[in-house]
């Protein structure tokens, strides 16, 4: 092997952490900077149907109108 392959050694990526990653952009977190978990935000209003049962009822009205002659 030449001189110049070894010299050109592959560099693996290591994924950071979200502390290793501020330290890397901004240097070392003063002491007032402090990482924080939030909790979930409560949902706005409350949901009477999920997307299946809503998909269910439209085929049903769909399939009720092609039945229906009269229309």
């Amino acid at each position: 092997m030449s001189l110049i392959g070894i010299l050109r050694a592959k560099r693996t990526l290591v994924p950071l952490d979200e502390a290793a990653a501020y330290a890397r952009c901004h240097g070392d977190r003063p002491g007032e900077v402090t990482i924080v978990a939030r909790i979930p935000r409560r949902p706005r209003y409350e949901v009477l149907a999920t997307g299946e049962q809503l998909r269910k009822v439209f085929e049903e009205r769909l399939d009720a109108r092609l039945e229906d002659p009269a229309t």
